[in-house]
């Protein structure tokens, strides 16, 4: 009979396991309450989670925030393993696609800053990449940005340089 005992304890999860468990739950219940509107509109929540998402994100108090914060993890965990993974997956392809996001600025941001430093030898191995580019424009461009910088006038070329490098990439940001 010790050994049947032993090994039902042994099926359970642990009290720590079970710790783990609900501190990613929080942790998940946090992530919902930091997204915007139009993040949180992709996530496949019913009615009542989305509206206790919503009245979470309203609390401003800090200790109140947590207080609500723990209610909706409390909420969340009442749900099965396939909905809390459906969630999971929904806040993963909205990171992935931000962090796609944030690296194809940093790589326009990084031409556009070779443009500026290097002059032609850039432009020529921009041009090499995108060929459909129109030097012309770039060139006109980088010179602008240049003027702009010694009469200390608003970044306005800078800017529009920028947009002209995410056009030629296809970037939609």
């Amino acid at each position: 009979m010790h050994e049947d005992e032993l090994h039902d304890e042994t099926l359970e999860p642990s009290r720590s396991q079970l710790r783990r468990d609900a501190l990613d739950i929080f942790k998940l219940a946090e992530a919902l309450a930091a997204l915007g509107d139009a993040d949180l509109a992709r996530v496949p929540l019913d009615e009542d989670l989305h509206g206790e998402v919503l009245r979470t994100r309203a609390v401003t108090s800090h200790i109140a925030r947590k207080r609500q914060t723990q209610f909706l993890a409390k909420q969340l965990r009442k749900l099965g393993d396939d909905e809390i993974k459906l969630i999971r997956d929904a806040l993963s392809t909205d990171r992935d696609k931000a962090h796609r996001e944030t690296a194809a600025m940093h790589r326009i941001e990084t031409w556009r800053d070779r443009l500026l430093e290097e002059g032609d030898d850039a432009l020529g191995e921009l041009l090499a990449l995108v060929p459909s580019a129109d030097r012309q424009r770039l060139r006109q461009l980088v010179r602008n940005v240049k003027a702009e910088r010694e009469r200390n006038k608003p970044p306005h070329a800078y800017r529009e340089l920028f947009r002209e490098l995410r056009e030629l990439f296809g970037e939609p940001l």
